[in-house]
């Protein structure tokens, strides 16, 4: 057991979240309001930043590190329309075999660092036959089928309430802000239910039925744990879905990690233009 290891197991996570915050701001004092997690193939966006720091997620005390192709593992905070933004270049799942305490200590990190609004973007399966590999969905609900909630467990008050209040979990102004985004750009944004699953392996074309019948119009591994976290600490939420390919069973086509993020790089040009013109309208 690592010494990093035994340091996480033995301090309350209200205290490593501030020795997290206090390492980010030993690199950039900047106070960033906008959190943005980008997905599978998406850290690109980043990119755009004006006078980026960028800080690699294995330099940020009891930050988790992700091992998941197409995520870089970084931290990058810098300006866009005026704005300070802090952007994660992808994140961990709970696949990976953390707990949903670690999945959503960035979030947590961010928040405290600033965050008040976070724009959650990830690659999704389509369950709604209608949608298409490529589109862009809002999310406008969730189903947390992952069995667990990041909020279980023992409760600090000062990260947030006991029993938060998930009416809109995706605040409805910034979906209609996304809505308008995609006008502006030329694009038709859908909004649709994302139902988190907990992976890795892909859905059964039976369980992509269940999903459907519960009302599910996509499917992924992430997204819902900080989503909920982000509402447990007073942030408002934007999720956006790149549908990257047609959940098990609609196409009879199988399905691998390198169709999803062939597909959300060829979508990402796209993506990108809609992410700019949201954080442009952002209040």
């Amino acid at each position: 057991m690592t010494r990093r290891t035994l340091t996480t197991l033995s301090l309350p996570l209200f205290e490593q979240l501030h020795i997290a915050v206090g390492a980010i701001h030993g690199r950039d004092a900047r106070a960033p309001t906008i959190g943005l997690v980008l997905g599978s193939g998406l850290g690109a966006f980043a990119e755009r930043l004006h006078d980026p720091v960028a800080i690699d997620y294995g330099d940020i005390p009891h930050f988790p590190v992700s091992a998941v192709a197409g995520h870089a593992g970084r931290l990058v905070l810098g300006e866009l329309h005026g704005k300070t933004i802090a952007a994660m270049q992808g994140r961990v799942h709970y696949y990976e075999g953390h707990e949903l305490s670690r999945v959503t200590f960035p979030i947590r990190t961010l928040a405290l660092l600033g965050c008040k609004t976070f724009i959650l973007t990830n690659a999704a399966g389509g369950v709604n036959p209608k949608y298409m590999p490529g589109e862009l969905v809002v999310i406008s609900d969730h189903l947390n089928l992952l069995g667990a909630s990041p909020l279980r467990g023992e409760h600090d008050e000062r990260l947030g309430p006991r029993f938060p209040d998930m009416t809109h979990a995706y605040a409805p102004e910034l979906r209609d802000l996304a809505k308008r985004s995609g006008v502006a750009i030329g694009v038709t944004l859908r909004e649709g239910v994302y139902a988190a699953m907990l992976g890795p392996q892909y859905e059964t074309p039976a369980e992509v039925r269940m999903l459907r019948i519960m009302g599910a119009d996509l499917t992924g591994m992430s997204t819902v744990p900080e989503t909920i976290v982000a509402n447990h600490m007073g942030a408002r939420v934007l999720g956006i879905s790149c549908v990257t390919n047609m959940a098990a069973g609609i196409t009879g086509a199988k399905l691998s990690h390198d169709e999803v993020t062939d597909t959300a790089r060829r979508a990402r040009a796209t993506f990108e233009r809609l992410l700019d013109e949201i954080v442009k309208g952002l209040r």
